[in-house]
């Protein structure tokens, strides 16, 4: 009975939702990607704002691809939904999203006077088949790709370069971050240094490079460096860091911070750093799906993250940094305990010496050494598979693998010899005569 109550009051969530369906928001974000306090306080204002009242549905994915499937196969009615960069440009081209409309009415339009040039000038370089991604999209976190390194253990002198993950003086304390896009362009750009120093080839000329040749080389690297990986990881990279089971980290800025500030308190000496070869740089942005059914509590939504007040509040928490700039977040982030850096790439002239943080905020001549990632399209499977292959010949792998099929034979021929015992002790039974009295 139990059961069949709690059916009911689901399908009745479900018609009540279809029925009604601009009283409801859906939104769809990674996993602890938000201060969720602001939650219920967006339907709050929005009351306010609107008149109308609005209830959040709100869902997490941790895979791009995931979340992509479900639109792309019309699954889902999302109203707002963060992809990456990459990902917003394939949206783009399979002409998935709704552009963004700015007219607020009373209220005031966050997005266009907060979200710094930086972001809007990298956002006009996605490729979206001739649609301006910031007519379709808007920025809301980014960061880097670097190296997390343990000040302890990491000599000096091996610092600054990719080549960092092939050093067999750290042999199985390296983690490596399991984002082949990622990878995959950290290395190119570490292989083709030459030509990136002597200008044959400009750094965002090389992001788009999915030749054979290209992945050929990159997988001919990994599977050097595979030898002395401790681990391919998704998340727990930065943990094996701070309780130094890793003493590398090919890892994100976010992470990279996230695992600096825990390890702190215990002793734990942790340092991040961008390759002087270059760096990719990446963006996570808002979008609207075009099978969204409530775009008017979408738009408004993604205003209300864009106020400088909830950027702050959702850096404090993610741990990485808002596509929002201006004098308010300016002032949020500075730090004597830091060097001045030059941000006037994302703030204006005024952030010429500004005393922060510099892996959330790296310095113009960091930002001047990085290029956004694009989608490969067609081209995506090969990237795909090139590291389906690395990982797959991993040696620990395969050890894993042994120790599994071994686990599930011992299962199997425990089962079927207590199945024999069973039929054993049935057949006596069966065949036992009855004792006459």
């Amino acid at each position: 009975m139990k059961r069949l109550f709690t059916l009911l009051a689901a399908l009745l969530l479900v018609v009540s939702c279809t029925s009604d369906r601009n009283k409801y928001l859906k939104v769809y974000n990674w996993g602890d990607y938000i201060d969720e306090s602001l939650i219920g306080e967006f339907e709050q204002w929005y009351y306010e704002q609107t008149g109308e009242e609005v209830k959040i549905i709100y869902q997490t994915f941790d895979i791009n691809e995931t979340m992509l499937s479900k639109i792309e196969k019309g699954e889902e009615d999302f109203d707002v939904v963060c992809p990456s960069d990459y990902i917003i440009e394939r949206m783009l081209r399979e002409d998935l999203l709704l552009p963004i409309d700015r007219d607020f009415g009373n209220t005031p339009n966050y997005i266009d006077d907060n979200i710094s040039p930086y972001i809007i000038e990298c956002f006009n370089k996605i490729d979206g088949s001739g649609k301006n991604a910031n007519d379709y999209s808007v920025g809301y976190m980014w960061g880097t790709t670097g190296i997390l390194y343990n000040k302890k253990y990491v000599a000096e002198e091996d610092l600054g370069t990719w080549d960092i993950i092939r050093n067999p003086k750290y042999a199985n304390k390296i983690f490596i971050k399991d984002a082949p896009r990622d990878v995959y362009c950290s290395v190119l750009i570490y292989l083709k240094r030459d030509e990136l120093r002597e200008g044959r080839i400009t750094l965002e000329e090389l992001m788009y490079d999915s030749s054979d040749e290209s992945i050929a080389a990159v997988e001919a690297y990994m599977k050097e460096v595979k030898n002395i990986v401790a681990g391919w990881e998704a998340d727990f990279g930065k943990d094996q860091m701070t309780q130094e089971r890793g003493w590398i980290n090919l890892t994100w800025s976010g992470d990279a911070v996230w695992a600096m500030d825990e390890a702190e308190p215990m002793g734990v000496e942790l340092d991040y750093f961008v390759p002087y070869e270059g760096s990719s740089v990446w963006f996570d942005g808002w979008v609207i799906p075009k099978y969204a059914k409530n775009v008017k509590a979408a738009k408004y939504f993604i205003n209300f993250l864009c106020m400088p007040e909830n950027a702050v509040r959702n850096m404090d928490f993610i741990g990485y940094v808002s596509a929002i700039g201006g004098e308010a977040v300016l002032e949020a982030i500075e730090d004597e305990e830091y060097e001045p850096l030059n941000l006037t790439y994302f703030f204006g002239p005024e952030a010429d010496s500004v005393r922060a943080n510099p892996v959330l905020y790296p310095d113009q001549s960091v930002i001047d050494r990085c290029a956004m990632l694009h989608d490969w399209g067609d081209e995506t499977p090969k990237l795909i598979s090139m590291w389906s292959r690395v990982k797959g010949s991993d040696s620990s792998n395969i050890i894993t693998i042994v120790i599994i099929s071994a686990f599930v034979v011992l299962l199997l021929i425990f089962a079927l010899r207590r199945s024999i015992s069973k039929s054993r002790r049935s057949s006596a039974k069966k065949g036992k005569k009855p004792v006459k009295k």
